[in-house]
């Protein structure tokens, strides 16, 4: 492009992308989603689940762009073991990047986003437009103020401060935007940040050098090698994913994202914006396979947390402070193409039984590792009372549709009450957890396996789901069990096509029509195949999986196999943490839990 015009903050300035060109930045309590055209077009502020300050994405009003003027070719990719960012565009005139990060860890109340403009080869000359609108769009700029390159100002509740403006910043779209250009000299570099909090400012801004150094050095410090894992660098994305949404508090958002359509104008739309139990278990046990404690430290100090606080009436999600996950409502703004506007989660009044299973195959992943206190033995004793007074209840299960007595979720209480039983410290309630764990086995089979002698979803229903791939990789069933066997050849046979996954049949249409490949599913079939010592298969289905995702290296949930796109929110937490888990336990022979 060329001659950029007066922008219009609400619109056209900040265009929507297929979700494969977005990049992540995160530092742990909130996360900022970044489009090719160095538009960043997403993030809620001060926390993960506050309303928008950039809520582009959704075709609201909102964003914080730096762009070429000239016309360009984008290309982008993450510092190594880190969150930090580098867009690149290759000009007519030459090549400019910008390195992108929030500063890191993260500070609850303040945001502080790290933008460099890079001249690499030639002049670099780029169009800044800062937009924030807090309250999804509803607070434009106020109290402005602007001197020596710095503008200060508020959006609704939240003060805003931005060092570093080029010479000819000035007002627009009524105040509500700032624009100028900026041209920065072949090898140099101009440095931008912005402060956004909920709290008063501190006197001075950052100092730039110091918080790129402080952000570079905390994520050396915070990801670890991971050399035993297949394909170590990949391993290392999915790790910083994880840490990127894990907070102070030890709870890992589910998604940065809310509304990204899973398919287009079918009502699948959901807020992931706060911590499910169950992915917060997935990871945990992905990062102690890998070897890596502070993962499993935080899943296990948030999950025994609120099992502490809630006992049998856990919900399967709650905010990253630790707080019931709000209604659904829908949001007035027209939505990214496709989908539809909805903050808060309907889950939040589901029981999903199988949260006590993965919850207790966590603290044993834990106790394995001798990482276990007081209070964690405590939520798994609270955990394992739970199974037992609510295991023979219908739940909504790990889809989160009807209430029925899931057999995934069954088999997985019964594989975390075995897993916790076999910790040394467990004493004499390992005899009561084992009987229970039979029990519970021992009714599953008797009411939900197929007459071909597999597992099947439900007593009532007798489809086959891929759920069922995860009781025997846990624990909950011998994996050389002839309905192991036979459950993971049905779904083979059944629920896959080309190398792809899905998660059960909605209907007689073909598997790619009634929804994306899940790639969670396609990590699932490569840990099951390996489980079965069939290692050629699951080394196939790991890279057909792994390569699921877009230039960023970030998975959604779903892939779109006709047009090779990403479908739904982004990034999604427990993808990676499986990606994670297949990447360790691929590189060993395998073993029984």
């Amino acid at each position: 492009m060329s001659g950029c015009p007066e922008p219009d903050a609400g619109t056209d300035q900040f265009v929507p992308q297929v979700l494969r060109e977005y990049a992540l930045l995160a530092d742990g309590e909130r996360g900022a989603m970044l489009g090719p055209r160095g538009d960043i077009v997403w993030m809620c502020a001060p926390r993960w689940d506050s309303d928008a300050v950039f809520s582009a994405l959704l075709d609201g009003p909102g964003g914080y762009s730096i762009t070429p003027v000239d016309r360009f070719v984008w290309g982008g990719f993450y510092e190594e073991g880190s969150m930090i960012w580098r867009s690149r565009w290759v000009t007519n005139q030459g090549i400019i990047e910008c390195r992108e990060a929030l500063a890191f860890p993260g500070d609850p109340h303040r945001v502080v986003l790290l933008r460099r403009v890079l001249a690499v080869d030639g002049g670099g000359q780029v169009q800044i437009t800062l937009a924030p609108r807090a309250g999804f769009g509803r607070h434009g700029l106020t109290r402005l103020h602007g001197a020596d390159g710095t503008w200060t100002g508020r959006s609704g509740p939240l003060h805003v401060r931005w060092t570093g403006a080029p010479a000819d910043t000035r007002p627009v779209d009524r105040r509500h935007a700032l624009t100028g250009q900026l041209t920065v000299p072949t090898g140099a570099h101009h440095d931008l940040i912005l402060e956004i909090s909920d709290q008063a400012l501190p006197d001075r801004p950052p100092a730039p050098e110091a918080m790129w150094e402080a952000t570079e050095t905390a994520w050396h410090t915070a990801v670890p090698d991971l050399v035993s894992c297949l394909e170590p660098k990949d391993a290392r994305r999915s790790y910083v994913v994880l840490r990127g949404l894990t907070s102070a508090s030890g709870g890992m958002v589910a998604a940065a994202t809310t509304s990204l359509p899973e398919r287009a104008e079918a009502g699948r739309n959901y807020d992931y914006r706060y911590v499910w139990i169950r992915d917060q278990c997935y990871a945990g046990q992905a990062a102690a396979t890998a070897g890596t404690p502070p993962l499993l430290d935080d899943a296990v100090r948030f999950v025994s947390a609120r099992i502490l606080d809630h006992g049998p009436d856990l919900r399967p999600a709650y905010t990253t402070g630790g707080a019931p996950v709000p209604d659904q409502r829908t949001l007035n703004l027209p939505g990214y193409p496709g989908g539809k506007n909805l903050i808060g989660n309907w889950a939040n009044q589901q029981f999903q039984l199988d949260a006590f299973g993965e919850s207790l195959l966590l603290l044993a992943a834990a106790g394995r590792a001798d990482r276990l206190d007081t209070d964690h033995w405590k939520a798994a004793i609270v955990a394992a009372d739970a199974i037992s007074a609510r295991w023979t209840e219908p739940d909504a299960g790990i889809w989160e549709i009807d209430n029925q007595p899931w057999t995934h979720s069954r088999l997985t209480c019964a594989a975390g009450l075995r897993a916790i039983a076999r910790i040394p410290h467990a004493g004499p309630a390992a005899v009561d957890w084992l009987a229970l764990a039979d029990r519970i086995t021992a009714d599953t089979a008797t009411n939900a396996v197929h007459p071909s002698g597999r597992w099947q979803r439900s007593p009532r229903d007798p489809a086959l789901d891929a759920a069922l791939l995860l009781p025997p990789l846990r624990g909950g069933i011998d994996p050389a069990d002839p309905r192991t066997i036979r459950t993971l050849d049905g779904y083979l046979t059944d629920l896959t096509r080309d190398g792809y996954a899905y998660r059960f049949r909605h209907d007689d249409r073909p598997l790619a029509d009634a929804e994306g490949s899940f790639t969670l599913c396609g990590f699932l079939v490569a840990l099951a195949l390996h489980q079965q010592h069939r290692p050629v298969e699951a080394a196939r289905w790991y890279e057909r999986t792994r390569a699921c995702a877009g230039p960023a290296e970030l998975y959604s949930e779903e892939f779109d196999v006709h047009q090779h796109q990403l479908r739904g929110n982004l990034p999604q937490a427990f993808v990676h943490a499986l990606h994670l888990e297949a990447a360790a336990r691929l590189a060993d022979p395998p073993d029984h839990p």
